[in-house]
């Protein structure tokens, strides 16, 4: 069985984060494993209270899944202050998993922020340049380019820029955008776009971390990566057109749906 790491924060509402990407996981026929950095306490309409975990047990976890279980992917997702980027970078340089798959996720699907600002310096000089993808939506990618993206062409020259700061391949997500979510995948010699139809529902809690997850199992499966990214678009966009109305504010996707109306737990 092909395996994948998730290094995260924990959402303890089951939507986002550690949780959510382990469903993916699954979901996509993968052995998950998980590294904590930190508790998240949150559910679909705030975020309560952040708790790090330090950066030596962000270490061990890691030498705990590479010395017994080598994932064939690895996503990152929130890496909320300097010490621990530091961390999770000096472990990928011991260690030079494949298929790193990083979600520079700075802020949680209602805006609390999920990262200290004076971080994006260490995340980009540390982390960035050891990624295979990295995935931000428009607000991250304004945030580390420091452009305005209000077009196609603004999310190319983005993608452009962000790879030129180390990483193998870009894809900036147009989520944030009006009309048709489209995204735009640049591997430092073509772009793809993938676009699909925008879904009226505010159930979208986790979709960021769902689909870079969901492009680290395919990945791990043996995809190239346009055609991971083709695949976890599919994924998520099923997922949020069959959301579920959970909680008081933006609910999660229904990571299971194809399973569950396969086997008639649907109803």
């Amino acid at each position: 069985m092909k395996t994948a790491l998730t290094i995260a924060g924990s959402d303890c509402s089951g939507g986002a984060g550690i949780q959510a990407d382990l469903k993916t996981f699954s979901a996509h026929g993968v052995f998950g494993m998980s590294v904590i950095v930190s508790v998240v306490a949150e559910n679909t309409a705030r975020v309560i209270q952040i708790q790090d975990v330090t950066p030596d047990m962000i270490a061990a976890q890691m030498d705990a899944v590479f010395e017994d279980i080598p994932p064939h992917a690895v996503k990152i997702g929130m890496l909320s202050t300097p010490d621990c980027m530091r961390a999770v970078a000096d472990k990928l340089r011991e260690y030079h998993p494949e298929n790193v798959v990083m979600d520079p996720v700075m802020y949680a699907k209602n805006g609390c922020p999920l990262m200290n600002p004076d971080a994006v310096g260490t995340l980009i000089r540390e982390v960035l340049p050891l990624a295979d993808i990295l995935t931000p939506n428009i607000p991250e990618a304004e945030h580390i380019t420091g452009m305005k993206i209000e077009s196609a062409a603004d999310a190319r020259k983005a993608a452009e820029s962000i790879r030129q700061m180390g990483c193998r391949a870009v894809l900036v997500k147009g989520g944030h955008a009006l009309g048709d979510a489209e995204d735009t995948l640049f591997d430092g010699e073509r772009f793809f776009s993938f676009r699909s139809e925008r879904i009226d529902t505010k159930n979208t809690h986790g979709t960021g971390c769902t689909l870079s997850s969901a492009i680290a199992a395919n990945l791990a499966r043996g995809a190239d990566i346009p055609t991971a990214v083709e695949r976890a678009k599919q994924y998520v966009t099923t997922a949020i057109r069959h959301s579920l109305a959970l909680g008081r504010g933006c609910g999660p996707t229904h990571h299971f749906y194809d399973l569950y109306q396969a086997s008639g737990l649907n109803d």
